[in-house]
């Protein structure tokens, strides 16, 4: 039988919980209805998140995101469902979501929904050079 849309996140155990790292998807055929006049809206998502416990499982993310396709939302109503429903489903130690919805009328819409876990802060950023110093030392 072929899949079908759901509201089921499954998530598995992060297999690194003693650090920090970041885990970026991209989700470029995001679809939902426009609640006034019921034509599709698409976005591109971008999901960027720390794990504590869990991480999302992603054929389950697929089947979540395709059940908006028929749903009608305003972009800033679902881009804040969307996170609420991770959220819930992940307790990330921060999460990011960004949709970018596609032109309708000359105008793009981009919005970005974060959250962060309580008392989380995110170690210092480190910038490595791609090149060794140069060296004066013949």
């Amino acid at each position: 039988m072929p899949s079908q849309p759901s509201k089921d996140l499954e998530t598995f155990p992060n297999p690194a919980q003693e650090r920090d790292f970041h885990i970026h998807i991209e989700i470029p055929e995001f679809t939902c209805l426009c609640p006034k006049t019921g034509q599709p809206d698409f976005a591109t998502l971008f999901l960027d998140y720390i794990p504590d416990q869990r991480c999302v499982e992603l054929k389950s993310l697929k089947l979540y995101i395709w059940s908006f396709r028929d749903e009608g939302h305003f972009h800033e109503a679902v881009t804040n469902r969307i996170l609420g429903d991770l959220v819930t489903a992940l307790d990330p130690r921060f999460m990011r979501l960004t949709a970018k919805f596609y032109v309708r009328g000359g105008i793009f819409t981009n919005v970005v929904a974060e959250h962060r876990k309580p008392g989380w802060q995110p170690a210092p950023r480190v910038e490595l050079s791609q090149f060794p110093a140069q060296s004066n030392v013949r």
